[in-house]
Order: C-alpha cells, then sequence, then structure tokens
C-alpha cells in the first residue's frame, strides 16, 4: 500500500536552507554596502511574493496620503489592489496609498548595529520604528462599500503591522535586544520580526481601540498610543522563516482581514476635481 503523506518539518525545513543559502551568498559576495543592502531586500520581497497569496502585493516603496504627505522609503511593504487600485510608479519607485498598507519592514543584515538619521546616530531597531512612525501617522481615509449588492457603511482602519527582518543577530545579550524594542513607543512601536539565523519574533501587547472616539484616524492612533507591551515571544532558531511566515499569515487573513476602501474625493481634490457617486 503506497504511504501518500508528507513529512511536513522536512519540508519546512527545506525552505528555511534555501533562502539561508540565498541571504548568505548577497551578503558575503556583494562588498558594497548599498549594493548589498538592495540584494537583501530583493531576497525577502521575492521569498514573501512566492508564497503569499496573490492578494498581496509586496514592493520597497514610499507611502502617501491624499494630503500629499509622504513616507520614508520602506525596505518592504505588503498592500492591498483590490480597494486601492492605483499605486504610481516613477523612474523604478512606487508610490503606494496609505489606505493600502497591511504591513511594512525594515531589512538589515544584521540586528545590531546602527546608522545616521537626520545626524543622529541610532540603533538599527530604532531607525526601523522611525520608518515605521512615518507610515503610521500618515492619514488614511475610509468609503462606503457595495458588498454582494448591499451597501456597507466605511469601516474603521485597520492596523499597520511593523517590523524588522535581517539574517543574524550579533547581541550578546538578549537583553539588550529586547531593551531597544521596548523602547520604541506609540507609533513607532515594533509587532515581529525575523532573524534567519536566530528565530523569528512578535511582541503581545495590552490593548484596545476605543470605540468612543469617532475620528477614525485619531481612534487607531490613540490605539497606538495607549497601548503596553506584554511580553517578547520568540521561535527555535530553525524555524525561525516558517514562523514568522506563519505569524505574519495569521495577523493579515484572521486579525486585519481586509483593508478600508479608499475615499477617492480625498485624492480628486488635489486635482480640484468632485467625483461622481452615482449611477
Amino acid at each position: 500500500m503506497t504511504d501518500n503523506s508528507v513529512n511536513i518539518r522536512e519540508l519546512f525545513s527545506g525552505l528555511q536552507k534555501q533562502m539561508e543559502v540565498q541571504l548568505n551568498t548577497n551578503r558575503e559576495s556583494i562588498l558594497h554596502p548599498v549594493s548589498k543592502g538592495d540584494s537583501l531586500e530583493s531576497v525577502w520581497i521575492e521569498w514573501l511574493k512566492e508564497y503569499m497569496p496573490n492578494r498581496y502585493c509586496i514592493d520597497k516603496a514610499h507611502v502617501v496620503d491624499s494630503r500629499g504627505h509622504i513616507s520614508d522609503q520602506i525596505d518592504l511593504v505588503i498592500y492591498d489592489q483590490q480597494y486601492t487600485p492605483f499605486v504610481f510608479s516613477q523612474n523604478g519607485i512606487h508610490f503606494i496609498p496609505a489606505e493600502g498598507v497591511y504591513a511594512v519592514f525594515e531589512v538589515k543584515p544584521d540586528l545590531k548595529g546602527s546608522c545616521l538619521s537626520n545626524g543622529e546616530n541610532i540603533s538599527y531597531i530604532e531607525y526601523a520604528g522611525r520608518k515605521i512612525e512615518s507610515v503610521r501617522k500618515l492619514k488614511r481615509t475610509s468609503a462606503k462599500i457595495v458588498d454582494r449588492g448591499v451597501p456597507r457603511a466605511p469601516r474603521s482602519l485597520t492596523k499597520i503591522i511593523g517590523g524588522i527582518l535581517t539574517s543574524v543577530n550579533s547581541y550578546s545579550k538578549q537583553d539588550t535586544f529586547e531593551r531597544h524594542l521596548k523602547a520604541l513607543k506609540g507609533l513607532r512601536s515594533i509587532d515581529m520580526g525575523c532573524v534567519v539565523e536566530y528565530g523569528s519574533f512578535y511582541i503581545d501587547y495590552n490593548g484596545s481601540e476605543n470605540d468612543e472616539i469617532t475620528d477614525l484616524n485619531e481612534r487607531i492612533e490613540n490605539y497606538y498610543q495607549q497601548r503596553s507591551h506584554l511580553s517578547i515571544n520568540y521561535s527555535d532558531r530553525d524555524s525561525s522563516l516558517v514562523t514568522f511566515f506563519l505569524q505574519l499569515s495569521r495577523y493579515l487573513q484572521q486579525t486585519i482581514g481586509t483593508v478600508a476602501a479608499i475615499d477617492f474625493n480625498a485624492y480628486a481634490k488635489g486635482v480640484n476635481f468632485k467625483i461622481d457617486e452615482e449611477i
């Protein structure tokens, strides 16, 4: 009798080793810092594109809002195109409406490290938090939709996942790494991350949205400002990529769901045009 079973652990292990080889090859063979950074970002983007459902788009991009405000350049953005169908591309650079963003990640070779930001030397983790904040603080709109023939009122704004992706962790003490994570508050706070040769992690927070706040942008910002740190949860080193992927998928599909529909008139104001909403 033929055995039709498959070893899930071996499948996951093969995926882990494949990704490790790609990242290590790029890290060791590319010497120029900018080229190395771009290459690492491309590996993460292509890996997620390979395994994430087609409903999610993944690119390096800037995020913009209806007021013309723009985020920092984000290494990896996971976004929706069903309810936010326009994404601008100019000279190879993507500009994504804030309404379509599900998650943003900073990509670095190592969890430990520092860089200059506005003349200030800060850790990679703090740098990631500032990048995440530049997206979360943008204004998002929410419009009514017609679902299976039934008009639906504008829904609440979804949370935007923020994280960091690296190949290694050179911190000698886990406490040091955790101290950096816990120092990030409000819109800068990190939700999850993956260190390929160390493990994936996610952070549990305590807090919920205040439904009495009617302004949707104020409500979601209040949630981030008020939530408090509970714990950091780690995976095993050998399952870092798979556990990261499963946790990210859980957040996207079963916690966030679908982003709010964009209010096209808010963007049309930028070209002095009023969209007809009736047929």
